[in-house]
C-alpha cells in the first residue's frame, strides 16, 4: 500500500528542502525524496564547501602578511589535508542542520531515487533496490543541477576532474 502525502518534494537541495519546510509550515503532510545527502550539490559539494576553502585561503594569506598588521608569525604553512577536512566538516554540519529542520517540521525523508509513475504517484527505489510507492496531491520536482561533461573532454579523474574530486 502506498504512503499518502499532501506534498512530496523530489530533491533535498536548497530549492527542495525549503519548499518542503514551507509546505509543512502550511499544515501539509510532507515528504522529501533524496538520493544522497540533504542539502544537495550546493551544500555538500558546491557553494558551501567552496566558501570554506576560500576562507582557509584567506586566513593563510592573512598569516603570510601578518607582519604588516604588527603580528609576527614565522613561516606559516598550509596543511591541505586539514583544509579539505575542515571544508567537508562544514558541509557535513550544515547537512545535519537540514536533517534537523526536516525532523523539527515533521517532514518524512525518504532516501532513494524518485520516478514519476502516474499523475500523483512516485516510485522510490532505495540503495538496496527495494521499491515503495508514494501518493501525493502535489509533487514538486527540485532535482537541481548536475555536472556536465564536454564531449571532447570527458572526466578522466586525472587531467579532467569533476566537482567531487575537486572538493576532496
Amino acid at each position: 500500500m502506498a504512503q499518502s502525502f499532501d506534498v512530496v518534494v523530489v530533491g533535498g537541495g536548497p530549492g527542495g528542502y525549503v519548499a518542503a519546510i514551507r509546505a509543512a509550515q502550511l499544515g501539509m503532510k510532507t515528504a522529501v525524496v533524496e538520493r544522497e545527502n540533504l542539502g544537495g550539490i550546493c551544500l555538500n559539494w558546491g557553494c558551501i564547501p567552496t566558501k570554506a576553502l576560500l576562507k582557509s585561503a584567506q586566513v593563510y594569506e592573512y598569516a603570510k602578511h601578518a607582519g604588516s598588521y604588527g603580528i609576527n608569525i614565522s613561516n606559516p604553512t598550509a596543511d591541505f589535508d586539514a583544509v579539505i577536512k575542515r571544508s567537508r566538516g562544514v558541509a557535513d554540519k550544515m547537512s545535519k542542520g537540514v536533517q534537523f529542520l526536516m525532523k523539527k517540521n515533521k517532514i518524512d525523508v525518504i532516501m532513494g531515487n524518485g520516478k514519476l509513475i502516474a499523475a500523483n504517484k512516485l516510485e522510490v527505489t532505495a540503495a538496496d533496490n527495494s521499491k515503495q510507492v508514494l501518493e501525493a496531491k502535489n509533487i514538486i520536482i527540485a532535482t537541481g543541477g548536475r555536472a556536465r561533461q564536454l564531449p571532447t573532454m570527458p572526466i578522466d579523474g586525472k587531467k579532467i576532474i569533476g566537482y567531487r574530486e575537486a572538493m576532496s
